[in-house]
């Protein structure tokens, strides 16, 4: 099965089509960086202790920015899958690329 993270960065929306197979097969690497996040994580200025699923999802989506720019598809559908595992009802992702990551935003179904 198919499922589609709609990224919007700047204006410009783009469609990442993730299999649901990644999801499942990417679940020890999610749970990697779960942990890593567990040890705080500092968000623009902030730092937060323990992010919550939005916070983690809108670091996640840094780092999904980084993958769109750098052209790197591996890392794309990585995290795009795991912005899909953490909240399965998400429609839409709208990066900010000024760096306040905590000014990008989940649109959910």
């Amino acid at each position: 099965m198919l499922r589609v993270l709609n990224v919007v960065i700047d204006g410009q929306m783009y469609a990442i089509n993730v299999e649901e197979d990644m999801i499942i097969s990417g679940s020890p690497l999610f749970n990697k960086m779960d942990e890593d996040m567990n040890k705080g994580w500092t968000l623009g200025r902030d730092f937060v202790e323990a992010p919550n699923v939005t916070e983690r999802c809108q670091i996640v989506g840094d780092k999904l920015l980084t993958a769109l720019e750098d052209n790197n598809e591996q890392m794309k559908m990585m995290m795009a899958a795991y912005i899909l595992s953490r909240v399965p009802n998400i429609m839409t992702i709208h990066i900010d690329n000024t760096g306040e990551i905590q000014e990008t935003e989940l649109e959910l179904a």
